[in-house]
């Protein structure tokens, strides 16, 4: 174990030099990427208590904001993208929401949607905001420094009422993509996860402040995101990265129920049925046997972390009353537990100098060693306290 503690730890490092965190290079950010590494910071500093990585997760932190939650350099637009001036932004970072980070700029009002140019443009994407969101709450934990909760929550009630909407027949939904300002959808379509994401986040938020008083809270959001997660809404996906998040997600309830904040059982037990029908009849890991040019390294680690996150909640299930007593969820845990092993085997292919010989490995390099960081060391990201056991 104290090797995969090792090889993070190199991995983080050079992340950070690379991308100009601790390197004179410009700053190379990406809101996805960077949210997984702030979790790895934290789990470094967790474990071994060196301020070190403290500084380092900090230090991220404040870059992510002044360069994602400012206009682009190539943008008619400057400052700020919430407006406000340079004193105002500084105690309100996330107000405005946080940009992508993609390489080109957002589609214009005035151009047609090219989805082969989309994918590379920016925006703001909600479960990109949505891992932020988790990732400054984390640091609130760690440091005891409530600015970086209220911070989360801020940009949860920005972005709630931004990416929702309400059809004509009552319903209400969200978009995928918006522009930079949060004034027009880029993409229309609803992220499959983004609302069980947004509600479980909004809770853990939520969950966390109990002991502070703040002027705001997200009850609001919490309850009109909950009415887009009813019981039929289908979470089963072919992605690698889509079966992590909801085993991940799985997760972070549990640890909420053990925590006595809800008894959310019965979506834990949905979005556990979700993970094993994923698995199991959309065939999940067929990828396991292709060659790296045909695999995607970051999406399989989301695999990897989620079945890193399954083990932790199997624990749970055995010493929680509430959990341990409900005979569905202990069968579908064990169902699941099956495939726990592929973990190690999604990180022994990529962490092969074939497999980083990959152009898919290289295209993505910066995403694909943030998250097999994660999934070596996958405290920092999982649930909402970071546990000192490696």
């Amino acid at each position: 174990m104290e090797s995969k503690v090792h090889i993070a730890k190199e991995l983080m490092l050079k992340f950070a030099e690379k991308t100009g965190l601790t390197s004179n290079m410009p700053p190379r950010r990406y809101l996805w990427t960077d949210s997984f590494a702030v979790c790895n910071f934290l789990a470094l500093y967790t474990f071994s208590e060196d301020s070190e990585w403290l500084d380092l997760a900090l230090k991220l932190v404040d870059q992510v904001h002044n360069v994602l939650g400012r206009h682009r350099g190539d943008d008619g637009r400057s400052g700020w993208i919430s407006g406000l001036s340079d004193d105002e932004a500084k105690e309100h970072p996330t107000i405005g929401g946080l940009r992508i980070g993609k390489k080109l700029p957002e589609r214009r009002p005035d151009e047609p949607l090219d989805w082969n140019l989309e994918w590379d443009r920016d925006g703001q994407y909600y479960h990109y905001l949505t891992k932020w969101m988790h990732a400054l709450n984390k640091v609130s934990i760690v440091t005891g420094n409530g600015k970086y909760r209220r911070w989360a929550l801020e940009l949860a009630k920005k972005i709630h009422w931004a990416f929702t909407y309400t059809l004509p027949d009552g319903r209400r939904k969200m978009y995928w993509k918006m522009s930079i300002d949060l004034t027009r959808p880029l993409v229309e379509s609803m992220g499959q996860h983004d609302p069980l994401d947004g509600y479980v986040t909004y809770n853990e938020i939520q969950a966390t402040m109990k002991n502070e008083i703040l002027e705001e809270n997200l009850e609001p959001e919490i309850k009109d995101i909950y009415g887009m997660i009813g019981g039929e809404a289908d979470w089963a996906t072919e992605d690698p990265l889509g079966i992590g998040e909801l085993l991940s997600i799985a997760y972070r309830i549990a640890e909420l129920i053990h925590l006595g904040y809800w008894n959310e059982t019965e979506l834990l037990t949905r979005v556990l049925r979700s993970a094993y029908l994923s698995l199991e009849v959309y065939g999940g890991i067929g990828f396991i046997n292709l060659p790296s040019w045909q695999r995607l390294a970051f999406r399989e680690f989301g695999l990897s972390i989620g079945l890193k996150s399954l083990m932790k909640l199997s624990k749970l299930v055995e010493i929680n009353e509430k959990l341990s007593g409900i005979e569905d969820l202990k069968s579908i845990v064990k169902l699941l537990s099956q495939y726990t092993p592929i973990a190690e085997k999604i990180e022994r292919f990529w962490m092969t100098e074939e497999a980083k010989r990959s152009r898919f490995w290289r295209e993505h390099q910066d995403i694909n060693e943030v998250m097999l960081a994660t999934s070596l060391i996958p405290n920092g990201y999982m649930g909402v306290y970071i546990q000192r056991d490696v």
